[in-house]
């Protein structure tokens, strides 16, 4: 679990980024319906988590900064037993100061009304603009109405600036805790997919493994899988973000499952790709090895200093050579690379960040550089060949396969530690598991 003083420390070090003079300004996310009065099970916005580890609806985050202090001020959702026996505990002002450290708390009511006071002394605005529409008119109104008061002597902030800008390169790099919770999301999830592998047959529907992987890691504490679920078979190995899960799995197809559980707010995605009858064909094996390479070719990478796109540049290197050698893409090596030939069967790129979202906040380049990786940060190394039914540039005993290989790594001193390491992905190790059931 992040500690309460963790989240001070963040708030403090946004705090110390923002300047003398400023105010940040965060809403939680908002409930959304899902049909009628149904709602979408509730999932707090990822600052307002990263900077409170509040978990309620109807709240506005406030930090303020002067010259002579920092202060925390929460509004939220005022105590109302009759409204608790329906829709759960609420923290209250008291709750906010007393539970999560608040310096003040005030009902979210009255937050328009104090933002008045508020905005009077900042120089600058740290708001992202568009995340919510209510917010933005209200934020509007003030600075008009203190615009207006400016022959009186008030002063109203000179300019709005993206706190996401200051809060994504914060959660870009993770604390030992947030390690610990993602390793621990990581293990999970690499269960559940060694109980899809040992529970898959031909003839089961691809929404029998997902209902697998959704169970075991529910079991495991974590409710909520950090996205939709891909489990695709055959042909739909190849979708890149399938997610209808509702074909019968062929006795002769390839099965590709993304899937990782959010445990604690902090996500896994992993990848692993299997034969539906426990035994891969000449060409699945093929092109599965070929895929395998090119991820540990990737991962051999993955350490302080490395430019981010040096792993998508040595996956394109291995997939477009293993295509020369299968015969699968003919001509020049450097030329095909130039050409983007592979794109035809690998389109995407080698990972991305994570963390608190699945694709977590962070920039991939910096002044036009491509950013270097550094210890803490956590990220996906994923990368694939999708030959689909319908490219008719390549043989048909090629068709309907799919495989991406895809693993959880945290970037260390010397190299990386691989969080998902437990999910077994040689082909001697998942034959093996399918096999000895």
């Amino acid at each position: 679990m992040i500690k309460l003083e963790e989240y001070k420390a963040r708030r403090k070090s946004l705090m110390q980024k923002m300047g003398s003079f400023a105010i940040a300004i965060i809403p939680s996310a908002k409930l959304l319906l899902r049909n009628a009065d149904t709602e979408f099970p509730y999932r707090q916005h990822s600052d307002f988590y990263y900077l409170t580890g509040f978990e309620e609806p109807g709240a506005v985050l406030v930090l303020l900064k002067t010259h002579q202090s920092e202060k925390f001020i929460l509004f939220n959702r005022e105590k109302n037993p009759s409204e608790e026996v329906w829709t759960g505990f609420r923290a209250g002002q008291a709750g906010a100061v007393e539970s999560f450290n608040a310096d003040e708390s005030f009902p979210i009511a009255s937050f328009e009304e104090k933002l008045l006071e508020l905005l009077i002394g900042p120089e600058k605005i740290y708001y992202t603009v568009g995340s919510n529409r209510a917010l933005d008119a209200t934020i509007s109104k003030s600075l008009s109405k203190l615009r207006g008061r400016i022959r009186s002597g008030i002063d109203s902030p000179l300019e709005i600036l993206d706190v996401g800008k200051l809060t994504s390169e914060m959660r870009l790099f993770k604390s030992n805790d947030e390690i610990s919770l993602m390793k621990k999301a990581a293990e999970i999830s690499a269960a559940a997919h060694i109980k899809a592998m040992q529970v898959c047959k031909p003839g089961v529907f691809e929404y029998d493994l997902e209902a697998e992987i959704m169970y075991h890691c529910q079991k495991q504490g974590a409710r909520f899988q950090a996205y939709t679920p891909i489990v695709g078979s055959g042909d739909n190995s190849c979708i890149l973000h399938y997610n209808e899960n509702n074909k019968k799995i062929a006795d002769n197809s390839i099965v590709l499952i993304d899937a990782g559980c959010e445990y604690n707010y902090y996500a896994s995605d992993i990848t692993r790709t299997f034969p539906a009858n426990g035994k891969f064909s000449a060409e699945q094996k093929a092109i599965y090895d070929l895929v395998l390479k090119a991820q540990l070719a990737a991962i051999e990478l993955a350490k302080p200093n490395t430019p981010w796109v040096k792993m998508q540049e040595a996956i394109v290197e291995v997939i477009t050579q293993g295509l020369l050698d299968l015969k699968i893409l003919q001509g020049n090596l450097k030329e095909l690379i130039d050409s983007k030939a592979y794109q035809d069967f690998y389109m995407h790129n080698s990972g991305h960040w994570l963390g608190l979202d699945v694709h977590d906040v962070g920039s991939y380049k910096i002044k036009d550089n491509w950013r270097k990786l550094e210890p803490s940060m956590a990220l996906t190394i994923e990368p694939g060949i999708y030959i689909s039914k319908t490219n008719k540039n390549v043989a048909e005993k090629w068709h309907g396969i799919g495989v991406r290989i895809e693993d959880d790594v945290v970037i260390t001193d010397n190299g990386c530690d691989i969080l998902s390491a437990k999910a077994p992905k040689t082909i001697n190790e998942i034959e093996e598991l399918m096999n000895n059931k």
